[in-house]
């Protein structure tokens, strides 16, 4: 469960922790706090090796744990023009960083007066004043403030002011020795390697969305009806391609499908806008309207022009039965690292 202070409830089935929207809103604790601070998109292994790191170090001082996060990639107000999509929106990060067992997460709204505060201003402010920070634990390359000049010297610098230490910590790795971060997750996706990315996010990578109507082919010219996610344009999609996924449906059933993201080039939509749409295997049902989480297991081919519709109708069972094999085969969790 998620317990929610400044702002609306957000649900939540995992673990228990307390989210403050605001550093205003914090009350702070009498023992003190052990503090992270980043974007934390996709709460991916490395996000979890510090966590991890964070809750040991707090268990032998007796503090609280905290993650202090942003609702918003601060890219997308600094230089919106080259912000990354998103592994995780806000919700799906809280919910992600509730079952790392922490006890809170402030969420810092980033607007433009953020963007331009002093990195020494912002650990005044949210880690001295809301939080009575008595450790601190960051990537060894993190950097925060106007002009990114906050880092793990000037941290350590105020802590000593302050009455906090300050542990930087290197990247987890891969077993190839390559560091894990959100953009090298992010082009593993772009690439449609969502096992690739599912190593390195220690889950499969979902989106969630609405089911909107589609222009009706799917089911009634295909034989495949068709669920056609709505998933904002802020979020990472895999590249075009036909993958075997989970689709999560809000009533917590879930059912393997064949999802596609791609323009249809069999009915020369080549010019279109990639469309995300799912057949869910072995259900029949009226969907549109819900909302939907969809998660990418294994990629299955690369979308391709057919010489007709019999043939892609032909290429559709084949991609349902593999759909369906691959599921089968797949592990309950995601492959090893």
């Amino acid at each position: 469960m998620i317990i929610r202070t400044g702002a609306a409830d957000v649900p939540s089935n995992l673990g228990t922790m307390e989210v403050v929207t605001g550093p205003e809103h914090c009350v702070r604790p009498v023992r003190g706090s052990a503090v992270t601070i980043g974007a934390y998109d996709g709460v991916h292994i490395g996000h979890r090796h510090l966590i991890g790191a964070l809750r040991s170090m707090a268990a032998e001082r007796l503090l609280d744990t905290v993650v202090v996060t942003f609702d918003r990639h601060p890219a997308s107000v600094v230089r919106p023009e080259s912000a990354p999509l998103l592994l995780t929106d806000l919700d799906q990060k809280l919910e992600l960083l509730a079952s790392t067992g922490v006890d809170r997460t402030i969420v810092v709204p980033f607007d433009e007066v953020r963007a331009n505060e002093s990195a020494e201003d912002f650990v005044t402010e949210v880690l001295v004043d809301a939080l009575g920070a008595r450790l601190v634990v960051v990537g060894e390359d993190f950097h925060f403030g106007h002009g990114r000049k906050g880092n793990v010297s000037l941290l350590s610098d105020m802590g000593a002011r302050h009455g906090f230490d300050v542990v930087g910590l290197g990247l987890e790795a891969d077993t190839a020795g390559q560091a894990v971060s959100s953009t090298r997750i992010r082009r593993l996706l772009d690439a449609g390697d969502v096992s690739g990315a599912s190593r390195l996010l220690g889950r499969h990578h979902q989106v969630r969305g609405t089911v909107v109507h589609g222009d009706g082919r799917g089911g009634p010219e295909l034989g495949y009806p068709t669920a056609n996610l709505d998933v904002p344009a802020t979020v990472v999609l895999p590249g075009e391609g036909i993958y075997a996924c989970w689709y999560e449906r809000v009533d917590g059933s879930v059912h393997g499908a064949a999802a596609s993201r791609g323009r249809r080039p069999t009915f020369g939509a080549n010019d279109d806008a990639a469309l995300l749409e799912a057949f869910l295997i072995d259900f029949e049902g009226d969907l549109y309207g819900e909302q939907a989480r969809l998660s990418f297991v294994d990629r299955l081919r690369d979308e391709r022009h057919f010489p007709g519709v019999d043939e892609l109708i032909a290429q559709m069972a084949l991609d349902v039965e593999a759909a369906r094999a691959a599921l089968a085969a797949a592990p309950s969790g995601p492959p090893p690292l």
